[in-house]
């Protein structure tokens, strides 16, 4: 009798262990599925909204978001897709980063997953093999071009948005010579400014958007055509209205300067928003880069961001591709374009976005023509780059050292010691 309980005892911890046992097994069946970002600013949004929004439709599969900062990115995924310790869905970076890995097998095919079928080839671009046969990871978001103002100045001032390239002008002379104000907030200190809100914001109305980006690629036209020097010419025109000291000025600069209420114009991507809306006390609003006069088609940059792909090496592809499909749906698009402003779903879902200037920017793809940036895909791969020559000679124009038609000739001639279909 004394060895009763004992007896008992032993029954319970072996029910406790088998219990243990049962629970583990259980928890192992669930799939665990890793992300890999750089965008460790939105561990809180992916922690608190996304993940728990897809867990509601599929309870199942247990997902973690695992950033590494962003300067670290291409170095650390690659490290670990290498020794075989990266997660199952890889956060894609546009065009040939995400290429590389691609081509070196790190990266699934994703051709026959369904939600692709939401995404256009503008869309795509970022995230396709040359040939255009596969495509290895799914949009998630753009960021958009334009000009974001500051609507008390424009109130003060009677002044109105502009959609020529006249009325442009002719506003920047306006808060110029009735005015305390900078009529354009943008410094050229840190350079890629000057080709990302100079040259990329205004180059599409006059290139076509995306059959100039086209033809660059194919050689069928050339940066020295009129339609690419028009652009600089554009741009020379900018210094007088951009305030003393302007050469000097970073871009956290412009960024102070503006949401401090001294400037009244802020050549912008969408991703500006959510810093405006924290740090300015006025309200603000957006207007699409203005066309050439007498033109009546308008064509904005809609720049694919972000993407994500699945690790070819995970052991759990079938619920990847269950979060792929999710990702694909308008609850994601909405989702994630509301949680994060000036960040936009490139999927063809109308969806709507509570942000008011967010939403000014999102509009204009039902009056505009979308592109890309004209850099990205290809013609910087050699040496020079594009992209890099881009940056050196739009901050020459504007900077007044520099004339268009010589901007022009230096970028073509950059293209043409390596890029075959430019020689």
């Amino acid at each position: 009798m004394r060895n009763t309980p004992l007896k008992g005892a032993g029954f319970q911890m072996a029910g406790l262990a088998l219990g243990i046992a049962i629970s583990s097994t259980s928890v192992q069946a669930a799939d665990w599925l890793v992300i890999e970002s750089w965008r460790n600013d939105d561990t809180k949004i992916w922690s608190d909204v996304i993940i728990p929004a897809f867990n509601k439709v599929h309870p199942d599969i247990k997902v973690e978001f695992n950033p590494t900062p962003p300067s670290d990115y291409n170095s650390a995924l690659s490290a670990k897709l290498q020794g075989g310790t990266a997660g199952d869905l890889i956060t894609c970076r546009p065009f040939d980063v995400s290429l590389s890995l691609y081509n070196k097998g790190y990266l699934e095919p994703l051709n026959d997953v369904e939600g692709m079928k939401h995404f256009s080839d503008v869309a795509k671009s970022a995230w396709v093999t040359d040939d255009g046969a596969a495509n290895f990871c799914m949009p998630m978001a753009s960021v958009i071009h334009g000009f974001i103002y500051n609507k008390e100045i424009f109130e003060e001032l009677g002044l109105k948005e502009p959609r020529t390239e006249t009325e442009f002008f002719d506003l920047l002379n306006t808060i110029k010579t009735e005015s305390r104000y900078i009529p354009l907030v943008m410094g050229t200190a840190d350079q890629w400014e000057a080709a990302t809100m100079g040259f990329q914001n205004v180059g599409p109305n006059y290139w076509k958007g995306e059959e100039g980006r086209k033809n660059l690629i194919s050689g069928d036209e050339k940066i020295t055509d009129d339609q690419y020097v028009k652009v600089w010419e554009h741009l020379s025109k900018w210094s007088p209205y951009m305030g003393r000291g302007y050469k000097g000025q970073r871009y956290s600069d412009s960024q102070n300067l503006f949401t401090l209420g001294r400037g009244a114009i802020y050549p912008a991507g969408s991703w500006d928003i959510p810093t405006f809306n924290e740090q300015a006390d006025f309200k603000f609003g957006a207007f699409f880069p203005p066309v050439p006069d007498g033109q009546d088609t308008c064509y904005i940059s809609d720049h694919t961001d972000i993407a994500m792909g699945i690790n070819k090496a995970s052991k759990n592809k079938k619920s990847a591709k269950i979060f792929l499909n999710w990702m694909a749906s308008q609850d994601f698009a909405e989702l994630y374009s509301n949680a994060l402003p000036g960040f936009f779903s490139l999927a063809n879902h109308k969806i709507e976005i509570k942000d008011p200037v967010a939403q000014e920017f999102l509009s204009w793809r039902d009056e505009c023509q979308q592109t890309i940036r004209n850099s990205y895909q290809i013609l910087s791969r050699g040496t020079p780059s594009m992209e890099n020559e881009l940056w050196n000679v739009s901050v020459q124009v504007l900077n007044g050292k520099m004339t268009p038609e010589n901007a022009a000739a230096q970028v073509e001639s950059g293209l043409s010691k390596w890029y075959a279909p430019h020689q």
